[in-house]
């Protein structure tokens, strides 16, 4: 009988009310998962850069120490323009010192992604999306020039497009690009003549 008993049980599976009497299992991957992804988001938030408005034309990153023409190259010319030009452009700017100032350059390639984030959204002169702040002039090129030459391949120059977030080496006499232009903002270190003079006792 025995024997027969072991083989039914093989031949019908499991009896199903036995199933109930399982302890359950509390799957919690999703909601780890996803509380990882808000807390990514949130960081992604907080680092953005604090950009204000300065009303002459120009933007200033705050974190970075930097200032910014509020609109590129394509407002200017009204096309692309290659590497060779994107530098007449920056020493354009300093002879008629744009905004007060003449020390406006090429940007390197970490100081254009800084602009960059997919939470942000412009429009460039087609009106595709590009992922820099609305406080940029829209119209704009979606992609710009930086100062940065391919080393041992002179011909070639760092680029940056706006849209995806990606570089690339071009060739300075490609026409199809355009640059933003930046300064660095010296930060003034100021301190009253009193405390000048407690510096002579200092050791």
């Amino acid at each position: 009988m025995a024997e027969d008993k072991d083989s039914k049980t093989s031949d019908e599976g499991i009896d199903p009310e036995l199933v109930g009497d399982e302890p359950e299992t509390e799957w919690v991957g999703e909601e780890e998962w996803g509380d990882e992804e808000e807390e990514d988001v949130a960081l992604a938030e907080e680092e953005l850069p604090n950009f204000v408005d300065n009303g002459d034309g120009t933007i200033s990153d705050t974190h970075s120490n930097l200032m910014w023409k509020k609109d590129d190259s394509y407002a200017e010319y009204g096309y692309g323009i290659t590497w060779f030009e994107a530098h007449d452009y920056c020493e354009m700017l300093n002879d008629k010192k744009f905004a007060g100032y003449d020390d406006w350059r090429l940007s390197g390639i970490e100081e254009s992604k800084s602009l960059f984030s997919f939470v942000q959204s412009n429009s460039d002169k087609d009106g595709a999306e590009i992922h820099i702040s609305d406080l940029f002039e829209r119209g704009g090129g979606h992609n710009t020039w930086t100062y940065e030459e391919k080393p041992d391949y002179q011909q070639y120059a760092q680029k940056f497009s706006y849209v995806t977030g990606n570089d690339i080496w071009e060739h300075k006499d490609n026409e199809y690009s355009h640059c933003r232009v930046t300064r660095d903002v010296v930060q003034d270190e100021w301190e009253p003549e009193w405390r000048k003079d407690t510096k002579t006792f200092e050791r």
